[in-house]
């Protein structure tokens, strides 16, 4: 990317190159240049490392213990990372609830949920989706019903939940009324995921891992002063975080590995002799892939620095943002199976990379072919909003239509 970083931020560039380097465990760092399974323990590692430099949470004001990033530095930061093979950030608690807490939140919730976000000593998760209400958030049936005292008792599902069989908390919307306007009847509740009563069943997705998950709660009883905001208020601090969200999914990181990943493979000398770097054809494939991906990073810079000014991202711009995101992250994945060619289901990383012959075939354990990771980024087109309701807001909200 050259969008002309100042001095400062070339120094700031060598100093996440520089960190990474030297603090990225080695073994992490291995399993994601392999796409091997990262389990609750890798993930918690490395964002601890990031959580004691302060860089969790670089983006958060300092007011609220983060190091108040610009823009530019948080693209420098997520693309870096990619590059040196460093793990996605689990982004449900510094990029999401965090926002909502130290916007929203109590000083009591804030002193009670800020700094175990910060040092990444708690794994949040998001209850929104649910059997019959995804793309139609407010259609949510979970009800919290008032025990007449000082808690709520929560009872219904949610599906699609994200690692929640990893997750310490979540913050969740829920029914607390039956207003003829439906989003008016919603309120945001954090929720100990030790309560008794919260069930969390796994959903193994076709590529054969396990992140989602279906989350029962079965008389629940839940605290008031978990409550952010108002109730009935919900819906205010859910369209708040959405647009953090889909920000989120720009899927920078992601893009950048993937890209990587595409060039290595396609320098590879095949049976033929030949070199896919070396067709013409497919090669410009790969550049119109890597101009929309600088293109995107135009746009989210202009999104951020929006944000950072203090006006919402709109949801015109965190669509297009999320749209472009998973457009781009899947057409990646698509040449980078047709790259990978019969290698890609059975996957063998030393073949693939010019590495000698290995055995290893896809499961948790092993790598994750490109196949496999062909077949998870169909849910991107789904999940954080689906395309089709993104495009109908940027028509509705940009277009006017």
């Amino acid at each position: 990317m050259n969008l002309d970083l100042s001095p400062e931020e070339k120094s700031f560039e060598a100093q996440v190159r520089t960190f990474i380097l030297r603090e990225l465990p080695s073994d992490i760092r291995e399993k994601v240049r392999l796409d091997r399974h990262l389990g609750r323990e890798d993930y918690m590692r490395w964002q601890q490392i990031l959580g004691r430099e302060g860089w969790f949470t670089g983006a958060w004001p300092r007011e609220h213990g983060g190091h108040a990033w610009t823009p530019m530095q948080t693209i420098i930061f997520n693309r870096v990372a990619g590059e040196l093979h460093g793990p996605e950030l689990q982004v449900f608690g510094p990029a999401m609830v965090g926002p909502v807490i130290y916007t929203f939140g109590t000083e009591a919730q804030k002193a009670q949920h800020l700094p175990a976000i910060r040092d990444s000593s708690v794994w949040w998760c998001q209850g929104y989706s649910e059997p019959g209400a995804g793309s139609d958030l407010a259609a949510l049936q979970t009800a919290a019903q008032d025990d007449g005292g000082d808690h709520y008792i929560v009872n219904g599902q949610k599906i699609w939940t994200s690692f929640a069989h990893f997750a310490d908390w979540m913050f969740c919307l829920v029914r607390t009324g039956r207003e003829a306007k439906r989003q008016q009847g919603i309120s945001f509740l954090l929720i100990d995921m030790k309560t008794p009563g919260v069930e969390v069943q796994p959903i193994r997705m076709m590529d054969g891992r396990h992140y989602f998950n279906a989350v029962f709660f079965n008389n629940v009883k839940v605290p008031k002063r978990n409550r952010i905001g108002e109730e009935g208020r919900g819906w205010t601090y859910a369209k708040f975080l959405l647009e953090h969200e889909r920000v989120e999914n720009a899927n920078l990181r992601f893009i950048t590995q993937e890209l990587q990943k595409l060039r290595r493979v396609a320098s590879q000398v095949r049976s033929n002799g030949r070199r896919l770097a070396d067709d013409p054809g497919f090669m410009s494939e790969v550049a119109a892939v890597e101009a929309q991906f600088k293109a995107l990073e135009v746009g989210l810079l202009r999104t951020l620095s929006d944000m950072q000014a203090g006006m919402p991202a709109g949801p015109g711009k965190s669509s297009f943002i999320k749209v472009r995101g998973t457009e781009i992250a899947q057409r990646i994945t698509e040449l980078l199976v047709e790259a990978s060619g019969p290698d890609a289901l059975r996957y063998q990383p030393g073949p693939l990379f010019g590495q000698g012959p290995d055995h290893e075939t896809i499961g948790p354990a092993h790598g994750l072919g490109p196949v496999a990771t062909y077949l998870f980024c169909r849910a991107m087109t789904i999940y954080g909003g689906s395309t089709e309701v993104q495009k109908n807001i940027m028509a509705k909200h940009v277009l006017g239509l």
